[in-house]
């Protein structure tokens, strides 16, 4: 590849970035689509492969998808209201307890010296503005009718996610191939590779850490239930959907179902069965279902996984963040292809036998420099 090629792919990479910070606002509904698609794309084939058509798989997928979006809407969401509304409403007794028991504690053991946080006017604060919104649904139904555009924004992206949806499952092998199709010959090979590969890892985060996520988040939902705890499904929710994090999620949950249930029980016995339920959970998540449904394929550190997300957020809004790490774990394949091109380059080998220490190392194993 010639300097002015090299030059020319390098500008065409600046512009399509550029060009999707322009169209951010716009692009969400066919990130989102594009996302689901992707996931559902392995069982359609699967279903294709048993003697549908593949019309009938993408059907059968997509109408799995509509139902489990439905049975989420329908069932979860409500419970998780009523526990963020009974949490509004108990924040006087958090606020109580926090004055009269934590921060006595803290003063006691040197932790603050002086009374910085006023927990009561905080809780009163957010009791009147939950009492006035009226719920997350009245809430969220003001937040749209204020703004005509928004209302049409929102309108649009829930029509358009379901049909972009359905046309990219059913034509994305044929997209694949058609792409495939227009690389150089002489580049198809490498890039088919690292395609592939990049496949693995997005298939990997994608499909099994969100199903990781979805194991994680009914399990400490179920558990925190059973132990008694009032936001349970709302700590448990949290916690999964953190779980993209290394540790993260269950730090989150241990730290937010411990301060609930000393208010809530007011002692710390029930610490006990909450450390219990995300003890075992670390062990479940670790050592079943992370090498199960992830695998060891994806090497993201955590700072990088922060980083990304936030990077992503600080760019390109919520698209940004939905785009984030999927595109790390792309950048990740790059990177370590140019590492192995680097390490087995003739550059690399001559700065290697040139380095001193390199020519030490040879003279104590006794072979000539």
């Amino acid at each position: 590849m010639s300097d002015s090629q090299k030059w020319l792919m390098l500008a065409g990479v600046a512009g399509a970035g550029w060009l999707v910070y322009l169209l951010a606002p716009i692009l969400m509904p066919f990130a989102m689509a594009a996302l689901l698609a992707y996931l559902g794309d392995p069982l359609a084939d699967r279903l294709e492969a048993r003697g549908f058509s593949r019309t009938k798989a993408v059907v059968s997928v997509f109408a799995a998808m509509i139902l489990a979006t439905a049975l989420l809407i329908l069932l979860v969401v409500p419970l998780m209201e009523n526990q963020l509304e009974g949490l509004i409403d108990n924040l006087p007794r958090y606020a109580a307890w926090f004055n009269q028991k934590l921060l006595p504690w803290l003063r006691q053991h040197s932790v603050i010296q002086r009374r910085t946080l006023d927990f009561n006017q905080i809780a009163e604060m957010l009791s009147g503005h939950w009492q006035q919104a009226g719920g997350v649904a009245a809430t969220l139904l003001q937040s749209l009718s204020s703004s005509g555009m928004a209302v049409i924004h929102g309108l649009m992206t829930l029509f358009l996610v379901p049909v972009v949806t359905f046309y990219l499952l059913r034509d994305w092998d044929e997209l694949v191939r058609s792409i495939h199709d227009l690389l150089p010959r002489r580049l198809a090979g490498t890039i088919g590779s690292l395609a592939a590969e990049a496949d693995e890892v997005l298939g990997a985060f994608l499909r099994g850490q969100f199903m990781v996520m979805l194991v994680m988040g009914g399990y400490y939902s179920i558990g925190l239930l059973i132990v008694g705890l009032d936001v349970a499904l709302l700590v448990g929710v949290v916690a999964g959907l953190v779980g993209f994090i290394p540790y993260m999620g269950a730090a989150v949950g241990i730290g937010a179902a411990c301060l609930a249930a000393l208010v809530q029980f007011q002692d710390s016995q029930h610490l006990l069965p909450i450390l219990a339920v995300f003890g075992i959970g670390h062990v479940l998540e670790g050592t079943v279902l992370t090498p199960r449904l992830v695998g060891n394929k994806i090497g993201l550190h955590p700072v990088a996984v922060i980083f990304s997300a936030l990077a992503g957020g600080q760019l390109f809004g919520f698209l940004g963040v939905l785009l984030a790490l999927p595109a790390a774990s792309v950048v990740m394949v790059l990177l370590r292809h140019a590492h192995d091109q680097y390490l087995s380059s003739a550059w690399y080998a001559q700065i290697r036998s040139e380095s001193p220490l390199h020519k030490e190392a040879r003279e104590e194993e006794g072979e000539p420099t």
